[in-house]
This record gives C-alpha cells, structure tokens and sequence, in this order.
C-alpha cells in the first residue's frame, strides 16, 4: 500500500509572537488571534483536530479529546518571509537574513536591469503592491518604464500592466532580473505583478509568477525525489523551491482551486508527499489589513477540510502548518515573527498527542522523511513516535 503524505501551509497563519518578535518589530502580533476578532471566524473541524489545544493558543477553547496531535512551531531561522520559511519546513535552516532593501535597490543593480531589459526603472522603494500600481500605472503606461519595488521581505517585484508588457514578456523581465540578483543581492524571490485597467482604475490580475533562489541544501524534497517517491507541488511551492526536488506540480490562482486540487490528488494514486500551499491569506488578507477577509478565508479552508479528510487513506497523514505570520491587525502590513500551528491527523496518529513547542520549522521535513524510511540528511529532529502508533 503506497503511503501518502498531504503537507497544507496556510500562508501566514502565525499562531502568536516569538520570544526574539522585538527584534523584527512584531511585538504584539497573533495573526489567529486576529482573525478571530472577527464575527466572521469559525473553525469547528480545526478545533476537532486540535488547533486550539497548541501552546499559547487562546482564541477559542480547545476540546478535551483532539482528532489529531498537535505541535507548536518556532522558527529558528533569521527571517521571517515566504521562502525562508517554507525553506526551513523542508529542512534548511538559514542563519543570515536573505538582504531587503528599505531604502531601495542601489544604483548599480537598477542600472544592469535596465540594460538588460531596455527598459528604464520607476519607483524602486518599499511599497504596497495595490498601492505602487495606483501611483505609478500612469507613469508606465506614458513611458514604458517597468515599476520595480520591495517591501519589508527579501524580493524584487516587478509590476506591469498585461496591456502594454504582454505576461511572458514581464515573465522573461523577471527571469532577467533572477540571473542578475544573486550573492550579495541575492534576493529570496523575483514577482512578477501584472494588472489591468486604466488611471486610477488599476487591478492586479492572477498571474503572479515568482522566481526564486535555488535552496542552497539538500531539502526533504530532493531526498523523497532521490528515494523514488513522489512529490507533487501545489500552489507556489514549485516556484518557492525553482523546482528543485518536484516531480509534478499544479499552480493555482487562490485557496478555492488549490483546496480543490487538494481534494483530486486524495483521489489520486501516488506514493510520497502532495505539497501545498494556499496563499490567499498572507497575499489578500494579511498584506491588506482585511481581518474580515482573513476570516472568511479560515472559515471556506475549515469548511472544506472534511472533504480533504474523506479522501485520506489508511497509511495516509495530513500536516497543516503556516510559514510565517501576517497579523492584520497591527499597523504594519508586513509579515510577522511568529510561532506556527502543526496539526496532524490520519488513522494511525495519535489522537490527543501534544508535542509541546517545538525549536524548529524543520521537525515536519525529518518527520516525513522518517515515515517514509528515508534517513534525513538535514537539520530537524523527526517526531514520528510521538505522532504516530
């Protein structure tokens, strides 16, 4: 019978501020926490599973028999963005920051990408990605010039509307810029940030595209892959890890269809990990402050999830955890230090297991490699005995 393993990061669903959160300006934050303010919020068949019981998680009261075990998370790498984040759940973690750019990118980086591109370059600050194309969508469409600009994480985002830089074309800016942007100012991710429309009425589309750093060790990806097994991206994880360890992937425009092709692939046969990530929490709620939105967004995933249960097998587990958090709350619209949930379930998981909390994102990979007897060649301790039977 072929194993399978259904890893879900609810992008930026932090469950409460680190120890070091002064450090990153995050004191205060709880992007759950959050959430829950809203009369909007409801997670019965999360709190059934545990969510409520994990250390420090106050928002809801727990239940006295959780369905599954339960873990929570710190991160122990410096950072506190998507692809360190997701970098460490895979088993890498990262003792320097990926560089940001509060100041905007220096001259000499600018100055490549425009000969490269034969483009010139607009804006190149820190900037709210609905904000950027509000005050620069005109400029662009008068001149041509591509928007470049940051924000608090490690990128080089690059906005353009469909209408004049056609989506491959941008593609191809951002591959440019990829090829450009490395040791020193090697940034975590290029995004490519299409939109539509016309002065002052701008949209940004779906077709975000990110290119990322190569990880720079071996992740539970490449050693399930080496080992023969499976392992299928959902989602942006294709493009946070350049592909490197994937055997098939999906990507998805929104929680809806990446929960939908989460539930096809519990129909599926296949042997290893099914990979996913559900963005719309960090990229439409978090980012834009929509405590509202957020919720809603919680409650769709908790109502959908009996549909992920149904279709897991016997020797199969679900994993549900988050990356970093993104309170929308705090006056910042910037991703938060956080501790993050880890919720497990399946027919042989312990049910009522409390792991505690545990010291690194990592634990996840060297569990997986562990349930599927591969000897974990990265960092994380595996916690199978104590999840499983």
């Amino acid at each position: 019978m072929n194993k399978r393993v259904f890893l879900i990061v609810l992008d930026s669903v932090g469950i409460g501020e680190e120890p070091d959160a002064a450090e990153y300006g995050d004191v205060g934050s709880n992007t759950l926490a959050a959430a829950a303010t809203s009369s909007y919020f409801t997670m019965p068949n999360m709190r059934k599973l545990g969510l409520f019981n994990i250390d420090g998680v106050t928002c809801r009261p727990g239940v006295e028999h959780p369905a599954g075990a339960v873990a929570r998370l710190r991160e122990v790498s410096k950072g506190k963005d998507t692809t360190i984040g997701h970098w460490e759940i895979a088993g890498i973690n990262s003792p320097k920051p990926l560089p940001t750019y509060p100041d905007g990118f220096p001259p000499e980086v600018i100055r490549a990408f425009e000969e490269k591109t034969g483009r010139r370059v607009i804006c190149n600050k820190p900037y709210s990605g609905t904000d950027v194309i509000r005050d620069y969508g005109r400029e662009h469409a008068e001149t041509g010039a591509l928007i470049v600009y940051t924000s608090a994480d490690s990128v080089f985002q690059i906005a353009a509307n469909e209408e004049l830089v056609p989506v491959e074309e941008l593609y191809r800016y951002c591959q440019i810029a990829r090829e450009l942007l490395v040791g020193e100012h090697g940034v975590g991710r290029v995004i490519a940030r299409p939109f539509v429309g016309t002065y002052p009425d701008y949209t940004r589309t779906t077709n975000r595209h990110d290119f990322s750093l190569l990880p720079p060790k071996t992740t539970m990806l490449d050693q399930l892959k080496e080992g023969g097994h499976d392992v299928i991206a959902v989602g942006k994880i294709n493009d946070i890890f350049a592909g490197k360890g994937i055997t098939r992937f999906m990507r998805t425009k929104g929680n809806e269809e990446g929960i939908e092709r989460t539930i096809e692939l519990t129909k599926e046969e296949f042997d290893g990990l099914c990979f996913i990530n559900l963005v719309d929490f960090d990229m439409l709620y978090g980012h834009r402050n929509d405590v509202d939105g957020y919720a809603k967004g919680l409650t769709y995933f908790d109502e959908k999830l009996p549909e992920i249960l149904a279709g897991l097998r016997e020797d199969d587990l679900l994993m549900i955890t988050a990356d970093h958090g993104c309170d929308p709350i705090t006056p910042s619209t910037d991703h938060s230090r956080e501790y993050t949930p880890w919720v497990i379930c399946g027919k042989h998981v312990k049910a009522g297991a409390n792991l505690g909390t545990l010291p690194t994102f990592a634990d996840i990979a060297a569990t997986i490699l562990d349930y599927f007897g591969v000897k974990p060649e990265i960092t994380g301790t595996s916690q199978l005995k104590n999840i499983v039977d």
